[in-house]
């Protein structure tokens, strides 16, 4: 099964969150999506759970028994302990008795937040409650989760185990579709979806969108034009969108550089769409 949105367009009063989003989020896999501040990525997660009104466009998902969301910022209660909140999620879902308390011991195991039940969430790390709400978002475990942006600010270690719930969820047949800042988690996925100014700007396995990725990229101490460059440790990448200067440093590019140029071919109208 699919789910996703397609010719989507979302907007608030006079401004176009989302124009024309084609997105497929296939079972059994997880879907990136990736985009600067304002690309549209919150409102799209949003739209799939339901909770921003279209203007125009289809979605598909499933009913709310079957749709876990996880939205930034945590999907917890703070003033509930981590039981308690089980508890909550748990009877809004008709789960209860024995159904609910071995759900609950197995995800919570998972999470690695059994010996935290009795905390209140408010009192727990950035990470421990970011795990409680992917947990609350999977406890009647539903055919698509949607995670809006579920590891910012999260630490290395807990961003590791979030990734192997992920994992554990997508063999286990679930679609699972997830916007991220950090390119090395969307190059886990099995495709990525880059939105730029509301519109779809990439969407395709990482490996073809960076195989895609047009012109050449250099290396440089000293950008010749700093309009088509982005600083990369100590040095720059340059996007050549025609000819490669003479003697220059060709370097393969990563997602990081190919999600980059497909942004520098929209402001500059130089190669339009980067496939």
């Amino acid at each position: 099964m699919t789910f996703g949105v397609e010719d989507l367009t979302v907007r608030f009063g006079k401004v176009e969150a989302l124009r024309d989003v084609t997105v497929a989020v296939p079972a059994g896999e997880v879907t990136a999506v990736v985009g600067g501040d304002g690309a549209g990525k919150t409102t799209l997660m949003r739209a799939l759970a339901g909770l921003v009104e279209p203007e125009t466009g289809t979605i598909r998902r499933p009913d709310v028994e079957h749709l876990g969301y996880l939205p930034t910022g945590g999907g917890s209660w703070k003033e509930l302990t981590v039981d308690e909140n089980v508890a909550f999620v748990g009877g809004a879902y008709g789960l209860s008795g024995d159904e609910l308390a071995e759900r609950a011991d197995r995800i919570l195991a998972r999470a690695g937040l059994a010996d935290a039940r009795g905390r209140l969430a408010g009192h727990l790390s950035g990470g421990m409650r970011t795990k409680l709400g992917f947990s609350l978002a999977m406890l009647h475990t539903p055919d698509l989760l949607i995670l809006d942006e579920p590891t910012t600010g999260v630490d290395p270690v807990s961003r590791v185990e979030l990734w192997r719930m992920i994992s554990e969820t997508v063999a286990a047949g679930a679609a699972v579709v997830m916007s991220t800042t950090y390119m090395d988690e969307a190059e886990r996925a099995a495709s990525v979806v880059l939105l730029g100014g509301g519109r779809v700007l990439l969407s395709d396995p990482p490996g073809d969108l960076v195989a895609a990725t047009p012109g050449t990229i250099t290396v440089t101490g000293t950008p010749d034009d700093r309009a088509l460059a982005w600083r990369v440790g100590p040095q720059f990448h340059e996007w050549n969108p025609s000819a490669t200067p003479p003697g220059a440093t060709v370097v393969q590019p990563d997602l990081e550089d190919a999600c980059i140029v497909a942004e520098l071919a929209l402001r500059s109208g130089t190669g339009g769409d980067a496939r």
